[in-house]
């Protein structure tokens, strides 16, 4: 494998182990034992820990906007909406370790600003912005109805990975209320 074969493969194995661990969670160790090269090795492929979390989520955050980008090509408005909409659920359903790495995205982010280090966040705020952009051209709306799709989606999140299922109550009109006026 080339090492840039070898970085993609380590940018894989950390979104899994992001995923389930978390950024303080996760050793290096483990990410270099999923992809099978030593700890060396990972740190001649990335500077630390740090930037293999960033590589990761910068990731996490691509996959999400293609998946975005995808659905609503040729669409607008509502039907870029609903298809955004299922695209998203069909991504978490079938990959859950985006969910969990974006959640453990937000809770990296406020545990470096938190402590003092605001530079952590200005990547992932930027693969964020991409998303938003990306989801406000394809709704071709305004702010208020592109902030509400995100919001719904951030619910769409947290009760995922509470462990609602679909068939749950709290689903009820979920889908109908999430549509732009």
């Amino acid at each position: 494998m080339s090492a840039e074969e070898r970085r993609e493969s380590v940018v894989r194995a950390a979104m899994i182990e992001f995923a389930r661990g978390g950024y303080k969670g996760t050793s290096t160790e483990a990410i270099a034992k999923r992809v099978g090269v030593s700890q060396p090795y990972l740190f001649r492929l990335f500077p630390g820990k740090q930037a293999i979390f960033l590589a990761a989520s910068r990731r996490c955050c691509e996959r999400t906007t293609e998946v975005f980008r995808k659905a609503s090509e040729g669409l607008h408005g509502e039907e870029a909406l609903h298809a955004m909409g299922k695209a998203y659920q069909a991504l978490i359903a079938d990959d859950p370790d985006v969910l969990l790495m974006q959640m453990q995205m937000y809770v990296a982010v406020a545990s470096a600003e938190a402590a003092g280090d605001p530079e952590f966040g200005e990547s992932l705020r930027a693969g964020w912005m991409e998303m938003y952009d990306t989801v406000q051209l394809a709704l071709g709306s305004g702010v208020g109805d592109t902030t509400q799709f995100l919001a719904y989606g951030m619910l769409v999140n947290v009760l995922v990975s509470m462990g609602f299922r679909p068939d749950h109550r709290v689903w009820t009109g979920f889908y109908e209320s999430a549509q732009p006026k």
